[in-house]
Parts: structure tokens; C-alpha cells; sequence
């Protein structure tokens, strides 16, 4: 009898299934999230010097536009058109702090100064207001500076007989100081600055006619100071502004 062959099992191929290993899986999220972190860095370190460089902006615009103004008024200090008809008895008559024929006035010793300034204008000759602008008819302009509760600069503008109106110029104060240069020795003629003193000074020495010229510090609350994003305790809480400002360029020697 022939027999047959046992048949044999079939060939079986093992197939590699392809794919990362837990390790790998690993390392990979590792690496993602070191670059992300580095992103998060990234971003947040430009949006403080983004925070920063807007804060410093803005305090910069802040103090160019109330020196700018302030200057343009305080220069103008008792001008009036037409002086062959016209003098300042009768373009400044008395009126609050102001004596006739007086054109600047001041309070304080120090903190809170408050600075007003008198002139006239004849409507067409440009002369601006302390809120910037010009009048079209003559009139007899007052601007005082102030500083309010909240930290405003304030003016405080009156225009020939019309009610007072407050104009808020720029924002973030926390002191104004105003001192006057003065001529004490008036005998000398020269216009030379000899002293410079606070509004209290002025008024008891009666030196009111004999100012030369105005020093104004404006003292703003500094941006980068906090603990916020770019901020830090170690720099001044404050930054202070000053410029001298002469009356109708009058000034002479600074002795």
C-alpha cells in the first residue's frame, strides 16, 4: 500500500508593523513642549516691551504737550496789541490776585503751584490760548495752571467777560512747582536774574513786576515703576520735567 506524504504546515512571513515606541513618544512630547515654552517666553517678553514702550510714549507725549502749551502762554505773558493807544493799566485792569496793570500771578511754595497768565489779543494776531487754540475778536485772555485732586493739569481760561472754562490738558501728575526768576535789585536795569523765587516770595517782596523769567516742574508718575509686566521697585516712582521759560524774552544774565 503506498502511502502519502504527511503534508507540511504552510510558510508563515511575519510582518514588522511599523510605528514609535513609547520612548519615542516621549522624547518628542518633551521636545514639543520645550519649544512651546520658549514661544510662551517669547510672546510674553514682547508683550512687556510692548506694555513698556506705550507707557513711555504716552508719559513722553504727556510732557511735551503741557510744557508746549505752557511755554506758548507763559511767553505771551502781557502782550496787547496796538501799545501806541493801548497800555497795561488799561488792557489789565485789577481783577482776583491780579493788581492793574499786573500780568502774571502764582500761589504755593513748592507742591500744588498754581501759575496765571494775562494778555490780550486782537483777534487776527494768532496769539493762542492755553488750551491751544486762537480767538477771532479781541479779547482779554486768562489762563491759569493747576493741578487737580485726580492728577489732571488743568487751565482754567477766561476769556474777556465769558465764565471760565476748565480745559483738562494731560493726565498722571503728582506735583507742579513753579519758581520765578526775579530781578530784586530792579535799580540795575538790566534785566539780569539775581534770585528765583517761589509765588509766596514773590508776592511778600512784591516782586511781581519784576519777573524775568518762569521755571516749571512738572512731576509725572513713572511708567516702568510697579509690579507689573515689564515694571520694577527699584526704579523712582516719579519723573520730573523742567524747563525755564522766559517772558517775553526779556531775560538777560542768569547770575
Amino acid at each position: 500500500m503506498k502511502r502519502h506524504p504527511t503534508p507540511r504546515a504552510p510558510f508563515r512571513i511575519r510582518a514588522r508593523h511599523a510605528g514609535f515606541t513609547l520612548i519615542e513618544l516621549m522624547i518628542a512630547l518633551l521636545i514639543g513642549l520645550f519649544l512651546i515654552g520658549g514661544l510662551l517666553v517669547l510672546v510674553q517678553a514682547m508683550k512687556r516691551t510692548n506694555t513698556v514702550q506705550s507707557a513711555l510714549s504716552t508719559l513722553q507725549e504727556n510732557e511735551r504737550l503741557a510744557m508746549t502749551l505752557i511755554t506758548n502762554v507763559v511767553q505771551t505773558t502781557g502782550y496787547f496789541p496796538d501799545p501806541m493807544n493801548n497800555s497795561e493799566s488799561s488792557e489789565f485792569p485789577a481783577s482776583g490776585g491780579f493788581a492793574v496793570g499786573q500780568a502774571l500771578y502764582g500761589t504755593g511754595t513748592g507742591t500744588l503751584d498754581t501759575i496765571s497768565v494775562r494778555y490780550a489779543t486782537s483777534g487776527s494776531d494768532g496769539v493762542l490760548d492755553c488750551s491751544g487754540n486762537t480767538q477771532t475778536a479781541p479779547a482779554t485772555l486768562t489762563n491759569e495752571f493747576n493741578l487737580d485732586a485726580n492728577g489732571n493739569l488743568q487751565c482754567q481760561l477766561t476769556v474777556g467777560g465769558a465764565a471760565t472754562k476748565t480745559i483738562t490738558l494731560v493726565s498722571g501728575l503728582t506735583n507742579v512747582q513753579i519758581v520765578y526768576g526775579v530781578q530784586t535789585n530792579s535799580a540795575s536795569g538790566n534785566n539780569s536774574i539775581d534770585a528765583y523765587l517761589d509765588a509766596s516770595q514773590v508776592t511778600a517782596g512784591n516782586y511781581w513786576p519784576d519777573v524775568i523769567s518762569v521755571q516749571v516742574a512738572l512731576t509725572f508718575q513713572n511708567p516702568l515703576y510697579g509690579t507689573g509686566n515689564g515694571q520694577s521697585t527699584t526704579v523712582p516712582q516719579t519723573v520730573t520735567f523742567r524747563r525755564v521759560i522766559d517772558l517775553m524774552n526779556k531775560a538777560g544774565v542768569n547770575t
